[in-house]
């Protein structure tokens, strides 16, 4: 049996906790990403904690505080099935490595991104249910949210938390998931009863969650205060205390190349090159282009699977490939008009998130 029932061939950065991104060609499979290949991230060891065992701690200013089961959680609110994309806020670090060392990081590559259909309720129905009202509250109030898993990078050690504002706690898409491509909700993802936040980092979709509080202010646990931050490039992780650099929320705009493999041989002539392109919050993937002359000129990419605005979009294109080496480059625009940087050296940051730049495959023949 393969670890945690993954792929044989996925990449694997760490065994424990498990922390592991599937081959870009197994992405490219399919629109949705099978659980056997779906990343995992990891902070902690993997809690096991069974359905009649979960619960999950509500805490809101003005009420008494509510403590719901599996089974109250399924019975009293309505059940919602939605597809959305996670993506780790160090997907594709390896490309700032080639810049300057990253210590202590994993060098996750561009597989640490997957989509699945999440069914679960929503997180809105189950805070208003408890007499939650933005209105009432004020719109900068937040929505802290705790895990059982107990992670040692932290210092002290302490359980994996993290928060998101109100407002998108409140919103439609925001999930309180327990089943993943219409199965139980797998241990390694969060299983029981795991938060998915479309549209924002996957630090943000909290596992195993056993503990959800409204509160005036960001959660000031270490993920959320210290961890997930973009430090400016002069900084020293070692040294930086919370609220230091860029709280981290919605995904950058970002794509990348999944077939043929990095540095692959191909035939001279037409290759069909496949990739993906995601963009956070609700926007929409418009355009992917793809270069094959440094980006001097650029041709547009055909948008495979549109399936609303928290899904990333695959893609493909058929490029001639000149005897030789051949360096490609690829690009997303969103609905917005924005695009992506063009250099990761722009971007380097200490802890190595972010990376949103172009995507680069060579190619040989």
């Amino acid at each position: 049996m393969t670890t945690w029932n993954k792929r044989a061939d996925n990449v694997v950065h760490e065994l424990d906790p498990y922390n592991a991104e599937p081959h870009t060609a197994a992405l490219a499979q399919n629109h949705l990403t099978a659980i056997n290949t779906f990343y995992s991230r990891n902070h902690g060891p993997i809690p096991d904690i069974g359905v009649a065992e979960w619960t999950t701690a509500l805490t809101v200013p003005g009420a008494a505080p509510v403590e719901l089961t599996f089974d109250e959680l399924r019975s009293q609110f309505t059940t919602v099935t939605l597809a959305a994309t996670l993506q780790c806020a160090g997907n594709r670090r390896r490309g700032f490595l080639e810049i300057r060392d990253i210590p202590g990081e994993d060098p996750w590559g561009p597989g640490a991104t997957s989509t699945a259909s999440w069914r679960g309720v929503r997180l809105g129905d189950v805070l208003r249910s408890t007499g939650v009202d933005v209105d009432v509250l004020g719109p900068g109030m937040h929505v802290a949210f705790t895990g059982p898993d107990i992670s040692d990078i932290a210092s002290p050690p302490q359980r994996y938390g993290s928060s998101i504002p109100l407002t998108k706690a409140l919103s439609e898409e925001t999930l309180l998931a327990f089943e993943m491509n219409d199965q139980p909700l797998p241990r390694i993802h969060g299983g029981p009863v795991r938060v998915v936040v479309p549209g924002f980092i996957g630090a943000r979709s909290v596992k195993w969650v056993d503990s959800i509080t409204v509160q005036d202010h960001p959660s000031d646990n270490y993920f959320q205060a210290v961890a997930y931050r973009v430090l400016a490039p002069d900084v020293d992780p070692s040294t930086a205390g919370p609220g230091d650099g860029i709280s981290l929320s919605s995904v950058a705009l970002n794509c990348d190349f999944l077939t043929p493999a990095q540095h692959s041989t191909v035939q001279p002539g037409p290759v069909t090159v496949h990739g993906y392109a995601f963009a956070g919050d609700d926007r929409s993937i418009e355009r992917v282009e793809i270069s094959a002359d440094d980006g001097h000129t650029w041709a547009e990419a055909e948008l495979h699977d549109e399936n609303g605005p928290w899904v990333w979009r695959l893609w493909s294109a058929v490029i001639d490939i000149e005897p030789g080496r051949t360096d490609l480059l690829a690009r997303a625009w969103d609905n917005t008009a924005a695009t992506q940087p063009e250099s990761a050296a722009q971007l380097w940051n200490p802890k190595g998130y972010v990376n949103n730049s172009w995507a680069h495959l060579n190619l040989n023949t």
